[in-house]
């Protein structure tokens, strides 16, 4: 599955500055993955957001959100964002915000090699 290059090229400029970035190929699109955790990713042309139970859960009251669930068992700490909800660079970097504040909160992975 091809992914949205421009909503992934517009990810980097959000993430630009952040620490311990670097990017996966997964679910058929790409993530960002931040101090070993997933934070966000683009898949197709949404956006995939790690955003925790609650976090999650809140999102889902908002427009163009919908669960993550590609296997029938939706995954309660994602939430996927429709272009319309991210057309703009301010509510873009509104949920990415969001992810990086959740990531944050969770213990630092030790990566391989490091």
């Amino acid at each position: 599955m091809a992914f949205d290059e421009g909503l992934a090229e517009r990810l980097r400029e959000v993430l630009a500055g952040t620490p311990e970035v670097h990017e996966r190929l997964m679910f058929g699109g790409i993530a960002f993955m931040v101090d070993g955790h997933m934070a966000c990713g683009v898949m197709g042309d949404e956006l995939m957001l790690r955003l925790g139970r609650e976090g999650a859960a809140a999102a889902l009251g908002r427009p163009h959100v919908r669960p993550m669930d590609f296997t029938g068992r939706p995954m309660t700490t994602m939430a996927i964002v429709g272009p319309e909800g991210v057309s703009d660079d301010a509510a873009l970097r509104e949920w990415v915000e969001a992810a990086l504040g959740h990531v944050a909160g969770l213990p630092r992975k030790r990566l391989r090699g490091r």
